[in-house]
């Protein structure tokens, strides 16, 4: 078996950083998005439009500092930075943090490969914290892909990493697709 490539963690940081420094630029703005804006839109062609600055970025991305940085069909991809403001008492990164952010890709995963008219909402998600973070860590991504997307259900899986590839966590989840309501 090949010996595995190494990682140029610097190299890495400093890619995803510029990515982050990117969706800033387009999109500096946080809130939610009005029914009448979304409705006629498929789940990528929104985020495209939020990618684009045409729609506004996660309200709980601004409150707990991560951010969607890439999506295509059926692979989502969220970074944050793991602050001591999201510490719990023993001085390491809340579960929720990472709970958040790992529902965030895995349900966006499912949420990019939905058409027009269809929505979609978390229903069960399993986490598997396996490493501790803290500040000292500068950014983590999470990458959430489809495993199947059917008339009523879509599962997908996902990892929460660091720049060097250590990984932090592991997550999937189960989401109920339903037809979007129609906008008033």
């Amino acid at each position: 078996m090949p010996e595995p490539t190494p990682i140029d963690a610097a190299a890495t940081l400093a890619r995803w950083q510029a990515d982050e420094a990117t969706v800033r630029a387009r999109n500096p703005h946080f809130g939610v998005s009005r029914p009448d804006q979304v409705s006629a839109m498929s789940g990528l062609q929104f985020f495209e439009a939020m990618f684009a600055g045409e729609l506004p970025l996660p309200p709980i991305g601004d409150t707990l500092d991560f951010l969607p940085v890439h999506m295509e069909r059926g692979f989502a991809v969220f970074q944050g930075r793991p602050r001591a403001s999201h510490y719990n008492p023993l001085g390491t990164v809340h579960g929720g943090w990472y709970a958040t952010l790992l529902d965030s890709a895995v349900a966006c995963a499912v949420h990019s490969a939905l058409p027009a008219g269809k929505r979609y909402t978390t229903v069960e998600l399993k986490i598997s914290l396996v490493r501790a973070l803290s500040e000292k860590v500068p950014l983590v991504r999470a990458e959430g892909r489809l495993i199947h997307i059917g008339r009523s259900m879509g599962t997908a899986d996902g990892r929460l990493i660091g720049p060097d590839g250590t990984l932090y966590a592991h997550a999937s989840t189960t989401c109920f697709v339903f037809d979007a309501p129609k906008p008033t």
